[in-house]
């Protein structure tokens, strides 16, 4: 199983008289703009996957959005993907996929970097992971989807995917 894991774009700072609750906090247009120009680089390496599961937090669903516009399936509501979310959390929701062939998961720090590092080493901080704003890693998975089990193949900053997007 190939595994795309993707930190949302960039989102406005937290400010509890616009957004009373986190959940609520959106992209800034610049965040959005260049994650749509991210978001065509990737399909561009990754033409699909079979699943794509996304926080339901806003930020985190906006960038999903983008990713199904480029051409990625619609994005499924993954509660065990929230901002605070625990990477066995995570691993235990996605057993229900074991049989896809590529599954894309749309989060939040720091559990993106947790789950990198817990499907690589079965531990979440052994591996130091630096996982920024609209960044994506592929992992890939041969067997059964458990701690220590993937190999990272590549994670590419969304400058990357951007100039990817653009050749």
């Amino acid at each position: 199983m190939d595994l795309y894991l993707v930190r949302h774009a960039a989102a406005f700072d937290p400010d509890h008289t616009k957004w009373p609750t986190d959940r609520d906090r959106p992209l800034t247009p610049e965040g959005e703009k260049r994650f749509r120009r991210a978001a065509n680089g990737l399909v561009s390496l990754v033409s699909g996957v079979d699943v794509m599961l996304s926080s339901p937090y806003r930020r985190a669903w906006q960038t999903a959005e983008l990713l199904a516009a480029a051409g990625w399936p619609a994005p499924t509501e993954s509660e065990a993907l929230e901002a605070g979310g625990s990477p066995p959390g995570v691993l235990q929701a996605l057993q229900a996929f074991g049989g896809v062939g590529s599954l894309a998961l749309v989060g939040h720090e720091p559990t993106m970097h947790e789950l990198v590092s817990y499907l690589l080493t079965a531990d979440t901080g052994h591996a130091q992971v630096e996982f920024g704003k609209g960044a994506v890693a592929r992992l890939e998975v041969d067997g059964l989807l458990r701690p220590g089990a993937a190999r990272l193949r590549w994670m590419l900053a969304p400058k990357v995917l951007r100039a990817i997007g653009r050749s």
